[in-house]
């Protein structure tokens, strides 16, 4: 069975990613902060969904990315996509 990232550490990642992509200040973003808060709008948030599928590994689904808020919410989703991938691969490998 592989390992998921810890909770915290993935969380850091998604900052990381975002700050990056919006050329945000590291530490002006926390779990709880909003995009609304960061001032990140849709074409924004685009952006960001494709920097964490390429990062990841993942497909975020329309759904998902509507229902992401906030950074907590986005932490939250991420790494349920990567539990079902995680799952899928080793589905695969029975």
């Amino acid at each position: 069975m592989s390992e998921q990232p810890a909770t915290a550490d993935l969380g850091t990642r998604v900052i990381e990613i975002i700050a990056k992509t919006q050329r945000i200040p590291l530490d002006s973003i926390s779990l709880d902060s909003t995009f609304e808060q960061l001032k990140i709008d849709s074409l924004d948030g685009i952006n960001i969904v494709f920097a964490l599928e390429n990062e990841f590994g993942i497909n975020i689904p329309d759904e998902g990315v509507q229902s992401m808020r906030s950074i907590g919410e986005t932490v939250e989703g991420v790494r349920k996509l990567l539990e079902l991938k995680t799952a899928e691969s080793e589905d695969r490998a029975v």
